[in-house]
């Protein structure tokens, strides 16, 4: 088995860390584990939760086991399973701080890539019809402010039912209803805020009914290889970047997961071969017999908690700030207050600029 790191000293040479642990050669490829939180498959705006998360952890088997071991140790629960909401208790606030603070066991070594479904929702639906994604964070950032709660989520849902396949029906009368829907309500709000700054934008997206339509033949055709919708195989390919920027190869291990056919995971390697990431491979494994997938996991449903409460404006200080060295900055967010508590940037950065790895009409 390979072991995981970072590069230390010269070309070639196998480091350690003051805990111990081996880092990998330059060159070799660095393997590493990850679980998702927040999955909800395409219904983004009327799911369970707001907020997908996708981590990753770069650890060997050994010390991995030995900090599952820790977390089971300070917890004492009888669970056969642990799971996120376990170190999440009150109770367990003392091991989940240590879990993530500087001196932790994954301090370093671990990656999350964050996204605020409803942004996604907007960043995808203007990236089809209007082909440019720089148009998404403006609307976001004014549509709510300018429509008001309620009609900003008629958009979203309206949006939302436009891009997705499921529910579809083969022998539906009305097979365009999606589209019409969605325009209706694009309509209804420029009408009832002329001359504003989201009003014009919506005006934009009026105007593009023919990609919605031919978005919609596309969809009822077949199920699409990419679900323009889905924010997990974005954010694997988002995770390889990160982990393969500074040179090394990466093998990708991730619990099993439906999405992840062995078509999919051919088409996340293809793309990522295609925009330059060193990408080797991604294998799937069982959570339970991976005690690296298991700190992912641990970590992704830690994460979507903490980033949920700060995006619903009742976060947690200490804990955002816990998290804060874990955030990728290619994350899919819009809101720029809580991104800036997440992140430490400025609020106009709320929305990185970034390559769109998953091409949004991809089939």
């Amino acid at each position: 088995m390979l072991v995981m790191g970072t590069r230390e000293g010269g070309r070639g040479v196998t480091g350690k860390r003051e805990d111990g642990e081996r880092t990998a050669p330059a060159g070799a490829v660095l393997e590493v584990a990850c679980d998702e939180s927040g999955s909800d498959g395409e219904n983004l705006t009327g799911g369970n939760t707001d907020v997908f998360a996708h981590a990753s952890v770069r650890l060997s088997m050994a010390s991995a086991a030995a900090s599952v071991r820790e977390i089971r140790d300070r917890i004492r629960s009888p669970a056969e399973e642990y799971k996120a909401n376990h170190l999440l208790r009150e109770k367990h606030r003392a091991v989940l701080e240590w879990l993530l603070c500087p001196s932790g066991p994954i301090h370093g070594r671990a990656h999350v890539h964050l996204t605020e479904k409803a942004f996604f929702v907007v960043d995808r639906v203007v990236g089809l019809l209007l082909g440019d994604p720089a148009e998404a964070a403006p609307l976001f950032r004014a549509g709510r402010g300018t429509f008001g709660d309620e009609a900003w989520r008629e958009f979203l849902t309206s949006a939302n039912r436009l891009l997705r396949r499921n529910g579809v029906r083969d022998g539906d009368a009305d097979r365009t209803e999606p589209v019409d829907a969605f325009f209706r309500t694009v309509e209804a709000l420029c009408r009832a805020h002329p001359g504003t700054d989201a009003a014009a934008r919506l005006e934009r997206l009026a105007a593009a009914r023919p990609r919605a339509a031919a978005h919609r033949a596309r969809i009822l055709a077949g199920p699409a290889l990419v679900p323009v919708l889905n924010p997990l195989l974005p954010a694997v390919v988002a995770t390889a970047a990160h982990w393969s920027a500074g040179g090394q190869p990466v093998h990708l291990v991730h619990d099993r997961q439906n999405m992840l056919t062995p078509e999919r995971i051919a088409w996340i390697e293809q793309t990522a071969r295609l925009g330059g990431i060193g990408l080797v491979e991604v294998r799937l494994v069982a959570a339970r017999l991976d005690p690296r997938v298991q700190l992912a996991d641990f970590l992704a449903g830690i994460a979507r908690k903490i980033a949920s409460d700060e995006l619903n404006g009742h976060g947690d200080a200490e804990l955002t700030a816990l998290l804060r060295p874990y955030v990728g900055t290619a994350s899919v967010w819009g809101d720029a207050r809580s991104w800036a508590a997440l992140t430490r940037q400025a609020d106009d950065a709320a929305l990185p600029a970034r390559p769109d790895p998953v091409g949004r009409t991809a089939r």
